[in-house]
């Protein structure tokens, strides 16, 4: 009869020592990028909302003024204009983007020839520089000798908008411009999220008589719900933090008409050194996000809740 060998159980000290070492394997992995997220981003961040309560030109000693940074906000026009002006882009931006993707998603969502190839066309402005769709916008718009003036003028109108050139159009043209740059990228999250939905849905709808609007409203509408939910939020960070595209089209021009909240952190700071008064913006800019973050968090989760 053979021998059994039994191994004894391990002790108290052997499954910490082994504890310890899962812990320290897994460290070892995140550890590289952690450093970098904490020297580029993490201390950055904290070292920007200290800052909002100093006045600091980076050549002298910072000092410590308390809440004046955020008194003289109250006080600022400057301050005023970006804010609303980041509003309007951003109530324009978001659900615009929102509903062309969308609608490019549902497009592009069939087995038809050379799909790919429009997807891919779609995506392309995407990953396209920045200050080339910037400059082909903005000879898009001239006023002038402009394309979309030209086919306005042809179609009858004789006083078509000066665009990029007009304290009215400029933010408008700046979010058609945002919209036709980043369609593509909320369109591939869609493409995403059509692509679980099973067909015995649409099936079953048929089947009941919904015709292609009732099986979009009550089928495609609430499956997409997670994903519409991920695409706000990041539309509406996207949207509170725009600086790029409008330091390139417009550098906040004509007049203030397309000053932004981010482009003021930028003034403030960098071009006038008052890093104090430029992070107490930016502080205000973070609180404004999250408020708005939050907001969107608790109506899904009560939506989910139903």
């Amino acid at each position: 009869m053979a021998q059994v060998i039994t191994q004894p159980p391990p002790t108290a000290a052997a499954g910490r020592r082994r504890a310890w070492r899962n812990i320290l394997v897994g460290w070892s992995f995140i550890l590289p990028n952690f450093i970098g997220f904490a020297l580029f981003t993490l201390i950055p961040m904290f070292a920007a909302f200290a800052l909002a309560f100093l006045e600091w030109d980076s050549y002298s000693t910072p000092e410590w003024v308390g809440l004046d940074n955020f008194q003289q906000l109250l006080d600022d026009q400057n301050f005023h204009v970006a804010l609303r002006n980041t509003l309007y882009y951003a109530v324009g931006h978001i659900p615009l983007t929102l509903v062309v993707a969308l609608g490019l998603a549902m497009a592009l969502n069939r087995k038809i020839r050379g799909v790919q190839f429009f997807r891919t066309a779609a995506f392309f402005p995407y990953i396209t520089s920045l200050v080339a769709v910037a400059v082909v916008w903005n000879m898009l718009f001239n006023p002038t000798a402009g394309p979309i003036n030209q086919f306005l003028e042809a179609l009858g109108i004789a006083d078509p908008p000066k665009w990029v050139a007009s304290p009215d159009w400029a933010m408008p043209a700046v979010i058609v411009t945002s919209v036709w740059r980043d369609m593509g990228y909320y369109m591939v999250l869609y493409l995403a999220g059509l692509q679980t939905i099973p067909q015995e849905y649409y099936e079953a709808a048929r089947v009941d008589g919904a015709n292609a609007w009732q099986r979009f409203w009550s089928v495609t509408l609430p499956c997409l719900r997670p994903t519409t939910f991920f695409v706000v939020v990041m539309l509406t960070i996207q949207s509170f933090k725009v600086l790029d595209l409008i330091l390139v089209m417009t550098e906040g021009g004509p007049g203030r008409s397309t000053l932004v909240l981010a482009q003021l952190v930028y003034r403030e700071g960098i071009t006038e050194g008052k890093f104090g008064y430029s992070s107490a913006i930016a502080l205000v800019l973070f609180l404004i996000v999250l408020v708005v973050t939050v907001v969107q968090f608790r109506i899904n989760e009560r939506r989910s809740a139903r």
